[in-house]
């Protein structure tokens, strides 16, 4: 018979959110375990434009709150995760002096089918409002307002029919799914006892157990209370506990990313937040050396069978030939492409492009022989995932009969951790005590943060690496050795960004199916049958072209 675990919290889907409040409450000295149907972030937080943003756009929406609060997780999070959240300087092409102020106002009192289209006038306001609400703990510059001679001067494929443009800053992050993943760890090297488990299903409840099923076995849980954090699955979720919900009104996303060197070349690092012809808002900017352009936002509900359509990249294609006429477009430039459903909340009527960002967090009481709450996280946006966690364990730890002990808005995340101000003196260091050459230290110090150290340990002085990317063998191993990778996917796709970048060749694709197999002990047929599903899902899915 499974023993059955005595926890405090059940956490139900790693996606960021998930991992966010995860890693709170086991700060806080509880004891927890989070469950994902598939891999740790592997659902909607794998899929955003990767932006860590303020929620410029919210100003128009009047969610002032939620933009005071975004701006200060951004400003969070580029302290406290400086390996992966980056400064990103934003450029907003401007095309007229005085549009858009009547449907700015008729947005502000409640319209949801205002035009978007908006003029310098506006946009100046807008971004000095912008900076006046990012100035706790800031860290960037506040913005300029360019004229037509200084934007052409500075991006000359732009379009000449702009009239001025705006420049501030945000931020991105280059690896959303580490970010989630050391989340996690950080958590379970908060409170030993606690468990994030992945590729986990709930198979059934009586409301006071529950049962958990994954390729380890069975567990068998008491919770005194159960957060689902299914995103776009939350009412599926609540249905199999026992409480249906009609909260989610989801909202699909897709990007794609392109090859194109005379485009990043141009954009010089910055982002180009622009208008697409129709007023569809779309952006465009160098992530991780190639051009990520994004994003629709449609009304969908199959998480489980998203993807980027031809008629989204066209519209994409055609976004940036109004854009940028100078360059060229193809679709032979497309080397990877993804979509997500956002887990916005229920909203009939309104505009996708309206419909709230900002989150809540509805409880079901317990009810007839469920003995137990259950905390569902809506809506929310990658930024804002630290303050959701704070306000949600607050409530928890409230409904247990504690307090907070521990405060997170300092915390540092993974590689975070003790981060120097001084990269090239902690490379050097690094080199000198391991042996091991400085550009190495420093490459990996970009990756992983400080957990840049316990790698370059194991992989030596001469490092074994992949034939068509900047990755050893070492490398990989002491990642699935060390962060629960279960599948090939797990590694290419969320603990690296191989596959993403659409720098993945079939050979090295085969070479890490075999480092996978030798470390996870699969057979020979184990090992081809994970390559050719990778591959078919890549090839697929996310159009990547494996050469």
């Amino acid at each position: 018979m499974t023993k059955v675990k005595e926890i405090d919290v059940l956490i139900l889907g790693a996606g960021i959110n998930g991992a966010g409040l995860f890693r709170d409450l086991c700060e806080q000295g509880l004891t927890c375990i989070i469950a994902d149907k598939g891999d740790f972030g592997g659902g909607t937080s794998a899929a955003p434009s990767r932006l860590i943003h303020g929620g410029i756009k919210y100003l128009e929406t009047a969610e002032l709150g939620l933009v005071a609060q975004s701006t200060l997780e951004r400003n969070l999070l580029l302290r406290n995760a400086p390996h992966l959240v980056h400064p990103l300087p934003t450029v907003i092409p401007i095309f007229s002096s005085f549009k858009g102020i009547p449907a700015a106002i008729r947005t502000l009192f409640g319209s949801t089918t205002a035009p978007r289209s908006r003029g310098a006038v506006l946009i100046k306001a807008g971004l000095a409002m912008y900076d006046f609400y990012g100035r706790r703990h800031r860290v960037m510059p506040r913005h300029q307002l360019w004229s037509k001679k200084r934007v052409l001067r500075e991006i000359p494929p732009l379009t000449p029919r702009l009239v001025a443009a705006g420049q501030y800053y945000d931020a991105c992050v280059t690896l959303p799914e580490r970010l989630v993943w050391e989340l996690l760890s950080d958590g379970m090297l908060a409170s030993k006892n606690s468990l994030a488990l992945n590729y986990t299903r709930l198979v059934q409840t009586d409301g006071r157990l529950v049962h958990l099923h994954s390729k380890d076995g069975a567990q068998v849980v008491h919770p005194k209370i159960i957060v689902n954090a299914a995103g776009p699955w939350i009412d599926q979720v609540n249905a199999a506990l026992g409480a249906p919900s009609k909260l989610i009104g989801g909202t699909k996303g897709s990007h794609i990313l392109l090859d194109h060197p005379d485009l990043l070349a141009a954009l010089k690092g910055r982002m180009i937040y622009f208008e697409a012809d129709d007023g569809r808002i779309c952006l465009v900017y160098d992530y991780l050396g190639r051009a990520l352009v994004g994003s629709t936002d449609t009304r969908a509900d199959d998480p489980d069978t998203v993807r980027c359509e031809d008629d989204e990249i066209d519209y994409f294609l055609a976004a940036l030939r109004s854009l940028l006429p100078g360059l060229s477009f193809s679709r032979d430039q497309i080397v990877y492409a993804y979509s997500g459903i956002r887990p916005l909340p229920a909203s009939d009527g309104t505009a996708p492009g309206l419909i709230s960002r900002d989150h809540s967090a509805p409880v079901a009481e317990p009810e007839g022989t469920r003995s137990w709450p259950i905390i569902s996280l809506v809506g929310g946006k990658w930024t804002t995932f630290r303050g959701f966690a704070e306000d949600v364990a607050t409530s928890i730890m409230s409904k247990l009969g504690g307090q907070r002990s521990e405060d997170t808005r300092f915390l540092e995340i993974g590689g975070g951790h003790d981060f120097p101000k001084d990269e090239a003196a902690w490379a050097r260091d690094a080199a000198t005590r391991l042996g091991v050459a400085v550009p190495r230290a420093s490459a990996l110090l970009h990756r992983y943060g400080t957990t840049a150290y316990p790698i370059l340990q194991a992989e030596g002085p001469s490092p074994k690496l992949l034939s068509d990317v900047d990755y050893s063998r070492a490398e990989l191993i002491w990642l699935i050795q060390h962060e629960r990778v279960q599948h090939l996917s797990d590694l290419v796709m969320r603990r690296t960004a191989l596959a993403t970048t659409g720098r993945l060749s079939q050979r090295d694709l085969a070479e890490i199916a075999e480092i996978c197999g030798a470390t996870l002990n699969w057979d020979s047929a184990r090992t081809r049958q994970e390559l050719l599903e990778t591959q078919a899902m890549l090839v697929e899915k996310h159009r990547l072209r494996l050469f």
